[in-house]
């Protein structure tokens, strides 16, 4: 298909995929040439990574973004940072709608006699909210803090209200983040949306030295490859990729070990951005240069991460690391939005950090949106962990990052008690994130 196939095409596509596979189609293929290896669930992280980095100009040949800054009262710094889509504090009408086109390849990987095709899962991927649409205004289930920080933690909670200012409205996954964030709901023209065009899958042989499979406590096997490996080859992937487009990257339970230690684990998605010419990423970039910004996924199947009956990271699963890329990107396209260092308790693998990645504080941290009817059935050693929805990420606004207080940026809260923090506002249950981030110490 080429770049220019329209939703529908894709959406009629996916049906018809959807239609042909079994239930159990995501599950990777072939007969694995050693046995894998069980991987307990006290090692099993989520993580995330950025790649690259580089400045623009208005003359930048890129996705279409804006400028903007802020002052912190914290410590009296002005942070300036670009996001994607049209200024909400400029725009007027019709300009205030952005629609950035999304290019998609599935990664077919072959490791250690496993096939995990990223076509497998590209019908699920394209009916899920990041691409279809879906009413905001509600969510039958949220994440709960559980015992927190002990098992079983981020557990699935009771639902309720969500965006309420755009109940009633059909908008994606990241649409109706943007919107919330900047309190563009209801009849606004503000949009921020992802056109989605299904490019060639390509095949990626991992040598075996790169590696190893792992399988989880429920039986699931996927692969766990070298980031650095691994990065190399989504950025030689990225060098023919259309500068004004965001190119995504898909692949099928497919993971990542930092460092030498493959139970370092694991890394499920990251996003990036990359300078023509200058290797992984350039910090300038002048008059007509190119900027290429681009996110890698992992599909991630039931019972990898999210344990039997709404237990323990419940909403890692199905597109929880795709909506963190997409949501990171959209809040720092280009890899330069750094912020004063923040620290949470939920995310302790991100130590102290200084930059403004809307999903790292609250990674694992989720809702239920949308009706999903792939590989929804048992976990391989029989227990349950899928329950018929997708499971998006909340994220983070920028008003939490830059302390603002009170908030009168972004969409209020459920109780009204002001502007929220992240997408989930009440809903997210630790009380961290319905105020600003707090420092290191």
């Amino acid at each position: 298909m080429t770049r220019n196939c329209s939703v529908g095409l894709l959406l009629t596509l996916a049906m018809v995929i959807a239609t042909a596979l079994s239930p159990s189609a995501s599950a990777a293929s072939g007969a694995a040439t050693v046995q894998p290896q069980v991987i307990s669930d006290s090692q099993l992280q989520a993580m995330s990574t950025t790649l690259g980095g580089a400045s623009v100009l208005p003359t930048t040949r890129t996705i279409a973004h804006w400028w903007g800054s802020t002052l912190n009262p914290d410590n009296g710094v002005v942070y300036g940072y670009n996001m994607v889509g049209a200024n909400p504090n400029t725009c007027s009408g019709s300009s205030c709608s952005v629609t950035i086109q999304a290019d998609i390849t599935p990664v077919i990987v072959n490791f250690r006699g496993l096939t995990f095709s990223g076509n497998d899962v590209l019908a699920a991927s394209l009916s899920s909210p990041q691409f279809a649409t879906n009413d905001y205004g509600t969510t039958p289930a949220a994440t709960a803090a559980g015992a927190f920080p002990l098992a079983p933690a981020l557990i699935e909670g009771p639902g309720g209200a969500l965006s309420q200012g755009d109940a009633g409205q059909q908008l994606q996954l990241q649409d109706a983040t943007m919107r919330a964030l900047f309190n563009k709901t209801g009849s606004s023209s503000y949009h921020v949306i992802l056109h989605p065009n299904l490019l060639p899958a390509v095949t990626i042989n991992v040598p075996s030295n790169q590696g190893v499979l792992l399988q989880s406590g429920r039986g699931v096997i996927f692969a766990d490859i070298s980031i650095s490996w691994w990065a190399a080859q989504i950025q030689n992937l990225e060098t023919a990729a259309d500068p004004t487009r965001l190119a995504i990257y898909l692949t099928n339970n497919v993971l990542l070990h930092v460092g030498q230690n493959v139970l370092n684990c694991c890394v499920i998605g990251f996003h990036g951005t990359r300078a023509a010419g200058a290797g992984g990423g350039s910090n300038n970039s002048n008059a007509n240069a190119k900027v290429q910004t681009f996110a890698w996924a992992s599909w991630i199947q039931p019972g990898i991460y999210a344990r039997p009956s709404g237990g323990t990271d419940w909403a890692v699963q199905d597109i929880h690391a795709l909506s963190h890329e997409i949501a990171e990107w959209a809040e720092d396209p280009f890899v330069n939005n750094t912020v004063e260092p923040w620290r949470t308790p939920t995310a302790p693998q991100y130590g102290c950090s200084g930059f403004m990645e809307s999903g790292d504080p609250v990674v694992g941290i989720g809702f239920a949106m949308g009706t999903n009817t792939f590989e929804q059935g048992p976990n391989p050693n029989g227990s349950q962990s899928a329950d018929g929805y997708y499971h998006p990420e909340d994220e983070v606004f920028l008003p939490w990052f830059m302390r603002t207080s009170p908030n009168n940026i972004s969409e209020p809260t459920q109780s009204m008690s002001g502007g929220r923090y992240t997408f989930m506002g009440d809903l997210n249950p630790f009380p961290g994130f319905r105020q600003p981030a707090t420092g290191c110490n």
